[in-house]
């Protein structure tokens, strides 16, 4: 049997849960809390595994929550079942430990079915939720001159467009010193070997002026 705690502040979504989950008997409903701090004191003596937590609740929210769980309970795989998919709720969750993350606007089977996907070691991530952990990480992934100062980024510019130090540094009214000393911070950055291969990445990745 797979045992399940349900922690939500409104009794009749745990009822609601409980009625329906019951009707299997792989399911064995082992407790029912309607605060975070309230779920913590009774997981002290319970071995769950699985947690239906929601995220928005007084008394220790879901995020704190599943931190603290995550502490005593390593092995319980916490599934997020709220109404909330916005980046202040979704990463936060995550990054605690949770699971899985599932909206309320799922069916009772869909539910059901997350929850023995969870106790296979198979999570399920709401699509909506998925999409912004996806676009997070695209965010995250960035090229070589990203890390480029704004000056750099401008010296990188005129390389691409063939221009010598001197001729550098007349447009960006500078000395020839300082020239050199942003071409081989730019050559450094970029992992490149010399000035043609910077004017290269310059024009493949659109950065001149």
């Amino acid at each position: 049997m797979i045992k399940v705690f349900l922690v939500d502040d409104h009794e009749m979504v745990r009822r609601g849960l409980s009625s329906y989950l019951m009707t299997d008997p792989i399911f064995e409903i082992i407790g029912e809390a309607s605060s975070g701090n309230e779920a913590v004191t009774q997981l002290a003596q319970l071995q769950p595994d699985v947690i239906l937590m929601d995220l928005i609740m007084e008394n220790g929210n879901g995020i704190e929550t599943t931190k603290e769980v995550m502490k005593s309970h390593p092995q319980c795989k916490i599934i997020i079942l709220t109404s909330f998919y916005d980046d202040e709720q979704v990463f936060p969750a995550i990054e605690a430990g949770a699971f899985s993350y599932v909206l309320k606007t799922a069916s009772a089977e869909e539910i059901s079915s997350t929850i023995k996907k969870a106790y296979k070691g198979e999570s399920v991530i709401e699509s909506k939720v998925a999409q912004k952990m996806m676009n997070r990480f695209r965010d995250k992934e960035t090229l070589p001159h990203h890390e480029l100062t704004k000056r750099e980024r401008e010296v990188l510019a005129l390389i691409g467009e063939g221009k010598t130090n001197q001729e550098i540094g007349e447009a960006l009214f500078i000395g020839i010193k300082t020239v050199k000393t942003h071409v081989s911070n730019i050559l450094s950055k970029l992992e490149v070997a010399d000035r043609t291969q910077a004017a290269i990445y310059a024009n493949r990745n659109k950065l001149t002026l």
